[in-house]
């Protein structure tokens, strides 16, 4: 059993406040303890990310409920001092935030988060299974191995959870579908490689509670018939990589994972596969060959990864956020889940907010939230009292839209109609001062840089598009330029052999739509002799 501190000191080392100095602080702040004498009163507790990224390295003093903001190593010695010995707040310091961000929206904007996916974040230790048992960690796996394996994918159906990686697949179908498979094995595979500029949630999930992707993963083992589960990580993500594999193996002493899971019949291992870092790796089948050891390219359709995945068996491929939704489903019933969202959008997102906005981070929202009640209740905003430009949402595969689509529900229902993406959930809010056409320009970089280079109108196409908009940046397009933009286009939606090069239209056509007088006065303001643009 723990011991109990009179205080607690609660500081978040996801991988971007640790990049900002908070490895530094804690453990200056454990020394300086200790050299207080303070050590059998005091203890510092490692956290998840708060889902905030606008107050540096933060501390979180309980039960004093007092938040410090910006933190360094100099102020250690003050905040010791003066708030441990003398209990004096350190006022310069002191930040109106909470550790959970719910109380800070309610207080700041009558909103609420309503966490499901994002339940443990910043209450527990993420590399201490005993503290994510104690928040009923694992009790959704013992109780559905009391279950039949098709309870439990009808609990899964019945709570219309959708796919939040993007594509919206209904979850329960996708696991019903490798369950009536017959295979000497089959797989579940958890697509962590979020490659989507703009989008950090599931790299915050894995940091702040890996235990809820290991326990999920099994439970969608055992619904299977599974027992082989592979978690591919995109490899920039250093801490979620080490988190997960602890993870992992505190599950296995715990026999939780491997043989005989909790005295059952049932087996699951799990493993973590390193990504290379290509975007394209986040299309389920480039996935899969990577992790074969092939080069990361789509395959043909069909058949699909529940027919013929992972080395040619029967396989689940599921993002993060989704699995992360499970254990809660399988512990409060379908009926429960279904009470957050919209009647056709069930359950909660969780979103990128970036850019300028005076809350950047994550949010966790029920679906059919607008994107007004996310750029200003959530996220408080834009920054310096500006307007808005433009916004991104859905990441660079999403639409480019603007404060006339403010009032756009965010759900799967409402992105069929409104011309809003929804996707990864990346919120990116520009100010009146960003230039567009620059900014298009970088995303048609990243496409072109990006593309597998599989299928011709992706490779060839995504140059074409990156010439045209730095044409219109540099003011030297010539008079077809738009055209053969919209031309381009077409080509990608009717003939890419994937989904991604089919998504690359999105960015541009919306903002060819929502910003027309842009591009039109950057084309007024090219000059080209027509020799030469006949020539383009």
């Amino acid at each position: 059993m723990k011991k109990l501190f009179s205080t607690q000191i609660v500081i978040p080392v996801d991988s971007n406040s640790v990049l900002q100095g908070a490895l530094e602080v804690k453990h200056l702040l454990e020394e300086t303890i200790r050299t207080y004498n303070l050590a059998s009163q005091v203890s510092v507790v490692e956290t998840g990310a708060l889902g905030i990224y606008d107050q540096g390295v933060v501390l979180a003093v309980f039960p004093d409920d007092v938040y410090y903001g910006n933190v360094t190593p100099s102020d250690i010695q003050e905040i010791v001092t003066e708030h441990l010995l003398k209990g004096r707040v350190v006022k310069r310091l002191a930040i109106d935030r909470s550790l959970s961000s719910r109380r800070m929206v309610e207080k700041e904007t009558g909103k609420s988060q309503q966490k499901i996916v994002l339940r443990n974040a910043g209450l527990i230790d993420p590399q201490s299974i005993d503290e994510y048992i104690a928040r009923d960690g694992y009790a959704a796996l013992a109780k559905a191995l009391a279950m039949q394996p098709g309870e439990v994918i009808q609990v899964l159906t019945d709570s219309k959870l959708q796919g939040r990686g993007g594509a919206g697949f209904p979850t329960g179908l996708k696991w019903g579908m490798v369950a009536k498979e017959q295979s000497d094995e089959k797989y579940i595979v958890c697509n962590a490689d979020e490659g989507e500029p703009g989008t950090f949630k599931d790299r915050l999930i894995l940091e702040g509670d890996p235990h809820s992707i290991v326990e999920a993963m099994a439970i969608a083992g055992y619904a299977t018939g599974a027992h082989i589960g592979i978690v591919y990580v995109r490899g920039e993500y250093v801490m979620s990589i080490a988190r997960l594999k602890k993870a992992i193996a505190d599950a296995t002493a715990y026999g939780l994972l491997g043989d005989g899971i909790l005295g059952t019949g049932f087996s699951f291992n799990l493993e973590v596969y390193r990504g290379g870092g290509a975007y394209v790796c986040g299309e389920e089948f480039a996935l899969l060959e990577s992790i074969e050891n092939q080069r990361g390219e789509p395959r043909n359709k069909p058949p699909f990864p529940p027919q013929r995945g992972l080395f040619g068996k029967p396989t689940v491929v599921n993002n993060v956020e989704t699995f992360a939704n499970v254990p809660p489903i399988l512990l409060n019933g379908s009926e429960w889940f279904r009470s957050f969202g919209t009647p056709s959008s069930a359950g909660t997102k969780v979103f990128s907010l970036s850019g300028d906005i005076v809350n950047r981070g994550i949010v966790e929202a029920p679906m059919g939230t607008t994107l007004r009640e996310l750029v200003y209740d959530f996220g408080g905003g834009i920054t310096g009292g500006r307007h808005i430009g433009f916004l991104q949402t859905g990441g660079s595969a999403g639409t480019v839209v603007s404060e006339r689509e403010l009032d756009v529900p965010l759900d799967f229902s409402s992105m069929k109609t409104s011309n809003v993406s929804l996707g990864s959930g990346v919120i990116l809010v520009a100010s009146e001062d960003v230039p567009l056409l620059p900014f298009l320009a970088e995303v048609a970089h990243f496409f072109w840089h990006e593309s597998c280079g599989r299928c011709t109108p992706c490779r060839e196409g995504t140059l074409q598009v990156k010439t045209i908009l730095d044409a219109l940046v540099s003011r030297t397009a010539d008079p077809a330029a738009l055209q053969r933009l919209s031309r381009l286009m077409n080509t990608f939606t009717n003939t890419s052999f994937c989904g991604l090069g089919q998504a690359v239209p999105l960015a541009f056509e919306s903002a060819l739509r929502n910003f027309p007088q842009v591009f039109e006065q950057a084309l007024a303001a090219s000059h080209v002799p027509e020799a030469s643009a006949e020539s383009v």
